[in-house]
C-alpha cells in the first residue's frame, strides 16, 4: 500500500510541476503531461518501475471515457449527416496511409503479412492528443477540427475490422494457441467471430435503447448526485469490460454507449459527472506514454528509430494534405488537420501486442515500432508549436483564431448573453428604460453590425467560464440567456448555478423540453419563446371576433400563469411517459374547465353570439374522462 502511495506521490508532483510550467512556456498541457512521465518513468530518473506498462492500460480508462463524452455529443441522426465526411475523409485516410506503409515497408525487407499489420497500425492517430490540442488552441469548430474529428472517428471504428483482419494474416500453428486471449470468443472458427462481433454491436444498441435510459431514471429518481455519478461510472465502464470481451476495443463501447445516450435527458448531467474523470484520466495516460518511452532501445538503435517516426510523421502528413487539398481546405486549415494527425495513436498499443499474440509480429521487431509511436505522439504538440510560430503567421490564421473574445470594459447589475432578434429587443427595452446591460454575443458579423448602429455589444462565446468572470457575473444581479442555440443557454445556466448561485437567471425555452431542463437545473424564470407571441394572436383572434379587448387580455393572462404553474408540475414526471401523458390530458382538461368557466362569468361568449353552454359541451366531449 506504501509504495501506491509513493507513486500516486509521484505521478502528481509532475504534473503539478511540468504542466504549468509547459504552459507557460507556451508548449501546451499535453507536452508538459509527456515530459513529466518521460522524467519519471523507469528509463529516465526511475521514480515508477516498470509497473508503468500497469498504469497504461489503467489510464486507457481516460481515453475511452473521452470518447464517452465525444458520443454524447453525437447522436444517430448528426452521425448520419456527417456520414460523407466521415467515410470519404476517414475512409480515404485509412487506405491510403495503410497501403503506402505497407508498401514502404515491404521495400525495406519486412514480409508481407508483417507489412499489412503495421500499415493499418500506423494508419492510425492518437484521438486523445488530437482532440486534446484541437480544443486547447480552439480549433474544433473550425474545418480542421470537423475533418480531424471526422478522420478520428472513422479511425476509432475502423479498429474493429482490423482486430478482426489480423488473425486472418496469422499462421494456423499461431492463431490456435489465441484461445488463450481473455475474449469470449477467442479459439472459435473466423466466422464465428465476425457474426458475433456483429452480434455486439446489436446488443449494445438494444441495451441502449431498452435498459440503459430506464435504469438512467430510477437512479436520478432517488436525487441522490454521487448515486448518479456512480451509475455514469458503471455504464462507462461496463460497456468498455464487454467490448472488451468481445475482443473489440473499450474505447469504441464506450463511444457507442455515448452516442446511445446522446439524445436522451440525461446527457448534461452525464457530461457533468464524467468530466473531471477525463481530465485526470487522460492526464494520467499523457504521463503513462511518456514513462514508456525506452530510452536504452532508443540510445541503442537511433538510426533505427528515428527513421521509422521521421517516416511515420512524413507519409501521414502528406496523405492527410494531400487529402486536405482533393476535399478543397484552406491551406491554413489543412496544415493544422495534417500536422495535428500525422502521429501514432494509442490504439497502436493494443495492436501491436495483438500482433505479437497471433504471431504477426515478433516482439524484437514491435519494441522500436512501440517506442516511435510514443515520440510520434510526443513530438505532436511541438510540431504544432511549431506551426503556431513560424507557418501558419506567413499564411494566416483561421477564421476561428483571428479575432479573440474583447477586452469587457464595464460591468452592469444586468448580463445578456446572446444579442440575436431575441436578445436585442430585450435590450434596447432595458436600454430605454435606464438599464445598462453587459451584452455577449459570439456572432463576430453580428457584433460589428449591431456596433454601427450604436450599440455596445462584446463578442465572446458566453458558454466560457473564465468570459462570464470578465463580464461581471460574480457582481451582477441578473443573467438573461437570449442564446438562439437552446443547448447553449441550458450549459450557461449550468455554468451559473455551480459557480455563480446568487445570480438570478431569466432563460429562454425555444421549446417544453428545454424548459424542463432549464427547471431542472433550478433555473425560476424561464420563457417559452412562442407563449407570449402566441397568447397576443389569441388575444387579437378574440377581440375581432368582438369581444371586448380588456377581458381578452384578461383570459390571456390568466391562460398564461395556469398553462405556467402546469409547466412545472408536468417537469417532474417527463421522465415517466405514462404518467406524464395522462397527467398532460388531464391538465388540458382542467385548463379549459376552468377558462369556460371564467368566460362565462364574465360573458366572454355573449358578446359575439355563442351559447356558453353548449361551446363547454363541445369542447369538453373532446376529451376522454
Amino acid at each position: 500500500m506504501s509504495d501506491f502511495y509513493f507513486q500516486a506521490i509521484v505521478y502528481l508532483i509532475a504534473a503539478v510541476i511540468s504542466v504549468p510550467l509547459a504552459k507557460k512556456l507556451g508548449l501546451g498541457s499535453v507536452l508538459g503531461y509527456l515530459l513529466a512521465g518521460a522524467a519519471i518513468g523507469p528509463f529516465a530518473f526511475g521514480f515508477i518501475g516498470s509497473e508503468g506498462e500497469d498504469i497504461m492500460h489503467f489510464a486507457e480508462f481516460g481515453v475511452a471515457i473521452m470518447l464517452f463524452l465525444v458520443g454524447l455529443e453525437l447522436d444517430l441522426s448528426r452521425l448520419w449527416k456527417m456520414r460523407n465526411s466521415i467515410l470519404g475523409f476517414g475512409g480515404t485516410q485509412v487506405i491510403a496511409t495503410a497501403a503506402l506503409i505497407t508498401l514502404i515497408a515491404s521495400v525495406v525487407g519486412v514480409d508481407l503479412k508483417s507489412s499489412i499489420a503495421i500499415g493499418f497500425t500506423f494508419s492510425l492517430s492518437s484521438t486523445a492528443i488530437a482532440l486534446q490540442i484541437l480544443n486547447e488552441k480552439g480549433y474544433m469548430t473550425n474545418d480542421a477540427g470537423v475533418k480531424s474529428f471526422s478522420v478520428l472517428l472513422f479511425q476509432d471504428i475502423a479498429v474493429i475490422p482490423m482486430l478482426a483482419l489480423f488473425p486472418l494474416l496469422a499462421t494456423i500453428g499461431v492463431a490456435s494457441n489465441h484461445s488463450s486471449s481473455a475474449s469470449w470468443i477467442a479459439g472459435y472458427p473466423i466466422w464465428v467471430q465476425t457474426m458475433a462481433l456483429f452480434a455486439s454491436f446489436g446488443i449494445m444498441v438494444t441495451a441502449g435503447r431498452f435498459l440503459l435510459r430506464p435504469i438512467l431514471r430510477i437512479v436520478a429518481k432517488t436525487e441522490i448526485r454521487e448515486l448518479f455519478t456512480a451509475a455514469a461510472l458503471l455504464l462507462v465502464i461496463a460497456s468498455a469490460v464487454f467490448m472488451t470481451k468481445m475482443g473489440l476495443s473499450p474505447a469504441l463501447g464506450t463511444f457507442m454507449a455515448g452516442i446511445l445516450l446522446a439524445g436522451s435527458e440525461y446527457r448534461h448531467e452525464l457530461e457533468s459527472d464524467i468530466e473531471p474523470f477525463k481530465g485526470l484520466l487522460l492526464g494520467l495516460f499523457f504521463i503513462a506514454v511518456g514513462a514508456s518511452l525506452n530510452f536504452q532501445l532508443i540510445g541503442e538503435n537511433p538510426g533505427t528509430v528515428a527513421s521509422i517516426v521521421f517516416a511515420l510523421i512524413f507519409v501521414k502528413f502528406i496523405v492527410m494534405f494531400s487529402l486536405g487539398r482533393i476535399f478543397k481546405m484552406s491551406y491554413d486549415n489543412n496544415i493544422i488537420f495534417s500536422s495535428v494527425l500525422a502521429q501514432g495513436g494509442e490504439f497502436a498499443f493494443v495492436l501491436f501486442s495483438f500482433s505479437v499474440q497471433n504471431g504477426i509480429l515478433d516482439q524484437a521487431t514491435v519494441a522500436p515500432l512501440i517506442a516511435s509511436v510514443a515520440i510520434s505522439m510526443a513530438f505532436t504538440p511541438i510540431i504544432m508549436l511549431f506551426n503556431e510560430r513560424v507557418i501558419l503567421p506567413y499564411i494566416g490564421v483561421p477564421e476561428t483564431q483571428k479575432r479573440e473574445a474583447d477586452k469587457i470594459e464595464e460591468k452592469g447589475s444586468v448580463i445578456i448573453a446572446g444579442f440575436g432578434s431575441f436578445g436585442n429587443i430585450i435590450g434596447r427595452f432595458l436600454r430605454a428604460n435606464g438599464v445598462l446591460p453587459t451584452v455577449l454575443d459570439n456572432d463576430p458579423d453580428r457584433v460589428d453590425l449591431l456596433r454601427k448602429l450604436g450599440l455596445k455589444v462584446y463578442y465572446g462565446d458566453a458558454t466560457r467560464l473564465d468570459l462570464l468572470k470578465k463580464a461581471g457575473a460574480a457582481k451582477a444581479r441578473i443573467i438573461i440567456l437570449a442564446m438562439d442555440d437552446p443547448e447553449k443557454n441550458i450549459e450557461i445556466a449550468g455554468h451559473i448555478k455551480k459557480h455563480f448561485p446568487k445570480l438570478t437567471i431569466l432563460s429562454r425555452a425555444l421549446h417544453r423540453p428545454d424548459a424542463y431542463k432549464l427547471l431542472e437545473l433550478g433555473v425560476k424564470h424561464v420563457y417559452r419563446h412562442t407563449l407570449d407571441t402566441s397568447l397576443r394572436v389569441g388575444v387579437d383572434a378574440l377581440t375581432l371576433l368582438g369581444n371586448r379587448g380588456f377581458q381578452a387580455h384578461r383570459a390571456a393572462q390568466s391562460f398564461r400563469n395556469r398553462d405556467e404553474s402546469a409547466l412545472r408540475d408536468l417537469s417532474k414526471l417527463k421522465h415517466d411517459s405514462k404518467d406524464y401523458l395522462n397527467q398532460a390530458r388531464q391538465v388540458i382538461r382542467d385548463l379549459e374547465k376552468v377558462m369556460l368557466k371564467e368566460a362565462e362569468t364574465k360573458d366572454l361568449f355573449k358578446d359575439i353570439g355563442w351559447d356558453s353552454e353548449s361551446l363547454r359541451v363541445d369542447v369538453l366531449k373532446n376529451y376522454p374522462k
